[in-house]
């Protein structure tokens, strides 16, 4: 179980897969990224259309084409790829999705679920895109069983 919806937990992981492959040279296809991942290609497809739209990845047409990372991406923060899916209601709402849940009005877990989210959303805007090439490349990391 994570913390992410599947379709942010796939996102990332296209992401992560498609630097990879960038950071070696190449660009890559939906199928390979699908197979890299354990996606379903069309639910990854629409992924794919939303973070090019919002800049987090490049695409190209053509016989050499694929999606891709240039030098900006790389140094992206995590929370650009979970802003694009999610929104920033990760950042900013209730452990148990109470909309009416603040400082003034806090739920149950209010105090000890904002230090948690304070956590994570410390680590998505300091982790970059980047960072887990060189681990990924070398086979000490894994996006995929």
């Amino acid at each position: 179980m994570g913390i992410f919806s599947k379709t942010c937990e796939y996102a990332m992981r296209a992401v992560f897969f498609i630097s990879q492959k960038s950071q070696q040279g190449n660009k890559t296809g939906i199928k390979e990224i699908a197979e890299g991942i354990d996606s379903p290609e069309h639910f990854l497809a629409k992924i794919l259309q939303k973070l090019s739209r919002e800049g987090i990845i490049q695409s190209s047409k053509g016989p050499n084409g694929g999606f891709f990372l240039d030098s900006t991406n790389f140094s992206r923060p995590l929370a650009d790829i979970v802003a694009a899916i999610e929104g920033d209601q990760i950042f900013v709402g209730c452990g148990m999705g109470l909309s009416y849940c603040s400082e003034e009005n806090p739920c149950p877990l209010h105090q000890e679920f904002k230090k948690v989210r304070d956590q994570l959303i410390r680590m998505l805007h300091t982790t970059t895109i980047g960072q887990f090439n060189e681990e990924l490349i070398q086979g000490q990391m894994t996006l995929n069983k």
